[in-house]
């Protein structure tokens, strides 16, 4: 069943009925100011950081759902109607929303009257503008009442929902001409307001919540104020302040109005808060007013914006015979994969924004995604992800994106996290070739006194693996690994407790069988040593690089260790263990009875090159055997039906969700990886389409965005199966577009240049792909005249013939490439 189509040429989804399974969404920004926004105009708005600086107010896993948005109220008569249908919900003549790069398009009709709304954040400015076009395409005059509404969050988003005492008293509000101002708590310790306003003279407002509603017991479907038709210039005071206008309009027919509505926020320096009179400093707000006080002013600005996203989408292009591919590889999943580089997991339809700051192992990885299209992002990234590290080479598993400290609530001691870094500085210096920012001072614990350069910020991250092994020579595991459900030192038993962050219940646990008592130093993740000796050797070469040769045969000796632990205590005769729990049990094996093959390990230990080519076929084959299905890979098999408490929280969940052999679409894409990595072309590219939203037919059962990657659709043991659920912030946007764009399809940057390697289906015969590399464009045109997945038979480079598959003179301007596969 269909919710609506591709629009590939305009870069747009297009909905066509606002009853769609679950609310789509688009985020609007790319900056500092961020919105989200659904197909009925649900969503919120806020400041780098969703919990702290939170603009608009939103009500997650409410009935009705999607409840508090930016809404357009028409009154026409009598007859009472929202351009995206929600949350009046009367039946529209005409509805179409357009989810298009950065902004969004909404647009309802009733009784000969449109009404079209543009949101979009532009570049370089801190608000979201609402461009409102209504057009009488009656054959008679109309006059009918327009009211805007916001309702304003009180800025953090976790006290906002919850110390109603103190937040039942603090509203405050300011009116001045079409302007309403947010200005709650300012006249304290905060230097920062919000507006919300319209370019023309207004009729009247309201800014007082239940006078606009009418009643407590109204809701955002049955304002009173609307439904009568008149504003009732009510002022907050304490409550809930909200933000509305009241227009009166007059159209002859055919006529077209067009009005622009700005949500802004502003910082004033704190000695700039005031005027001289004691008002409130408003000159910045002014200046945000004046640029969008016209609907050409608005226009301009939404061209700038789809010209950033065309240079930032041209940057790695394919053109193929399969249309979905070309989509999905051109438009949305490079699109998602901004957007999570952008919130990390922090605020989406299903992270409400106040429970995460931004991931370490989850930012260090979306560098993966996005670092092509703009470099210099990412190595701020980096650096900033860098200082918040620890002296030991561990650090803390989230920071807060507006403070950019690491978060204490979230903790330590996820033995995962050093080693994303290493990945994601390796990426950025392959696609920059800037070694430059090894060298640059990076902050401890963001204390400048403890600063080192980032190198050493590597190597700590490198020595925390090596400097944390169990009895078995592998990584010990903390308090998870990249699996944060897997929880083989937490022993929960009381309800409530996290088992991430639960550690002292493992003291009070004693193995039966010898009676000593059980400690953190004993369960053991194979995982990690599978990313050990996959991200390892990235250390090593950029040692090497940077001349110090010593260190790295040193740290290749390491590396060498953990491939021969991984032989000896990883393999499990037909794929690689999971880990090592607490009493020293295998997890992840045939011994097991549930959960006796996991996906996590498998893929990085074949791209290691661990047992060699018999220990990869055994282990592909045991891969789509035990864990393959028609939507994608499942995490284990087969499912925990039982709580296991030395487990953790992996063993709570339902059998096909989530962790518990759900469909984790994130480390589909490594098995993806790793079967282009072995020449199994076709196998990569089927496991690919399995997941890949371009692909997916049947949006009801889906229910999530078909535009964009969720992290789980529910695995062959959940009554829901093929149901997805977390779209948009997950790691999956990341290696999906590396698992396509580099293992699939081939084009790879290099430490030595651009590397043509693809691993594709037999059946291709070739295709196009246009890669922006180093400040030169490369046409690369891939031939498969001998129908195989694998192999570089002949490299041309303007004519000239390449020795081997690596393009090492990077000159500027623009290259044809053929790779001829044989």
């Amino acid at each position: 069943m269909k919710f609506g189509f591709f629009d590939d040429a305009n870069k747009e989804y297009v909905i066509t009925s606002p009853k769609t399974p679950y609310p789509w969404i688009n985020y609007l920004g790319t900056q500092d100011f961020f919105s989200l926004i659904s197909n009925t105009a649900g969503g919120y708005s806020f400041y780098k950081d969703a919990r702290l600086a939170r603009i608009t107010r939103y009500r997650y896993n409410n009935v009705p759902a999607d409840a508090g948005g930016r809404y357009f109220y028409i009154n026409d008569n009598g007859t009472v109607w929202n351009p995206g249908w929600s949350p009046v919900k009367t039946e529209l003549d005409e509805y179409v929303c357009r989810h298009g790069m950065g902004y969004t398009v909404i647009k309802g009709k009733k009784n000969g009257l449109s009404a079209e709304v543009t949101f979009f954040v532009p570049q370089n400015f801190t608000g979201e503008v609402q461009k409102v076009v209504l057009k009488n395409e009656s054959n008679e005059k109309k006059s009918f009442k327009l009211f805007s509404f916001v309702e304003w969050c009180l800025w953090d988003a976790q006290d906002d929902c919850s110390n109603f005492q103190r937040n039942f008293n603090t509203g405050e509000v300011e009116i001045e001409g079409s302007t309403i101002y947010h200005k709650t708590e300012y006249k304290e310790r905060r230097n920062h307001f919000a507006f919300y306003t319209v370019n023309e003279p207004i009729d009247g407002f309201d800014t007082d919540r239940e006078t606009f509603m009418g009643s407590i017991y109204n809701d955002f479907a049955d304002p009173e104020t609307v439904f009568s038709g008149e504003p009732k210039n009510s002022v907050a005071d304490g409550w809930s302040p909200v933000a509305s206008h009241f227009k009166k309009i007059t159209l002859e027919a055919g006529e077209t109005k067009t009005l622009v509505y700005v949500l802004g926020y502003v910082e004033n320096p704190y000695e700039e808060k005031f005027n001289a009179d004691g008002s409130m400093n408003k000159s910045r707000a002014y200046e945000m007013m004046k640029k969008f006080d016209t609907a050409e002013k608005a226009d301009a600005a939404l061209a700038e914006l789809k010209e950033t996203w065309d240079a930032l989408l041209s940057k790695y292009t394919i053109s193929s015979p399969d249309e979905k591919l070309n989509r999905q590889v051109n438009i949305w999943n490079q699109y998602q994969c901004m957007v999570t580089f952008n919130l990390s997991r922090s605020a989406s339809y299903f992270e409400s924004g106040i429970g995460r700051g931004m991931g370490f192992r989850d930012s260090n990885q979306d560098i993966l995604g996005f670092v092509h299209q703009i470099p210099e992002r990412a190595r701020e990234r980096i650096l900033d992800i860098a200082a918040t590290q620890l002296e030991d080479g561990g650090n803390y598993h989230q920071y807060q994106p507006l403070t950019k400290k690491g978060n204490d609530a979230a903790g330590t001691n996820f033995n995962d996290d050093p080693l994303w870094m290493i990945l994601s500085t390796a990426a950025y210096i392959k696609e920059t070739g800037d070694y430059g920012i090894l060298n640059e001072m990076v902050d401890y614990k963001n204390d400048p006194a403890l600063a080192q350069p980032l190198l050493d910020h590597l190597k700590r991250s490198f020595y925390h693996v090596v400097n944390n092994k169990g009895s078995h020579g592998l990584p010990l595991i903390g308090r998870a690994d990249w699996n944060d459900c897997l929880n083989l030192n937490c022993f929960s038993r009381v309800p409530g407790e996290s088992f991430q962050n639960t550690a002292s219940n493992i003291a009070k646990e004693v193995d039966p069988e010898t009676g000593a008592p059980l400690n953190e130093q004993t369960a053991e993740s194979v995982m990690i040593a599978g990313m050990f000796t996959y991200i390892g050797p990235e250390y090593v070469e950029l040692c090497r690089r940077m001349g110090d040769n010593a260190e790295a045969d040193k740290a290749q000796a390491e590396i060498d260790k953990m491939k021969q632990a991984i032989i000896d205590y990883g393999w499990d005769g037909e794929w690689f263990l999971r880990a090592y729990d607490a009493y020293g049990k295998k997890v992840g094996s045939h011994e097991n009875e549930e959960g006796k093959i996991f996906i996590e390990p498998q893929g990085f230990c074949i791209m290691s090159d661990i047992g060699g080519k018999e220990f990869t076929e055994k282990t592909m084959a045991s891969i789509e055997k035990y864990l393959g299905t028609e939507h994608g890979l499942v995490l284990n098999n087969p499912a925990f039906t039982k709580y296991i408490v030395e487990y953790g929280e992996i063993s709570t969940y339902p059998g096909g969700y989530k962790e518990n052999a759900g469909i984790f679409c994130h480390n589909n894409a490594w098995i993806m990886c790793a079967a282009a990595y072995a020449g199994m072309g076709d196998v990569a590219f089927d496991y690919y389409t399995r997941i890949a939203p371009a692909y997916q037919e049947d949006e009801k059962l889906h229910r999530t965005e078909p535009y964009v990657y969720a992290q789980m659709i529910a695995g062959k043991d959940a009554k829901r199966f093929g149901e997805a659920k977390n779209s948009w912030l997950t790691g999956t946007a990341a290696w999906n577009f590396v698992a396509i764009s580099q293992y699939i399809l081939g084009v790879i940057p290099d430490y030595s240049g651009l590397k043509i390697d693809p691993s594709i289906p037999k059946a291709w015969d070739g295709y196009t792909v246009t890669r922006q590399f180093r400040g030169a464009t490369f046409n690369i045109k891939v031939e498969n005249p001998d129908h195989i997945s694998k192999g570089i038979k002949s490299l041309t480079v303007d004519g000239k013939a390449v020795d081997g598959n690596i393009i090492t003179d990077i000159t500027g301007g623009v290259h044809e490439v053929v790779a001829v596969m044989g």
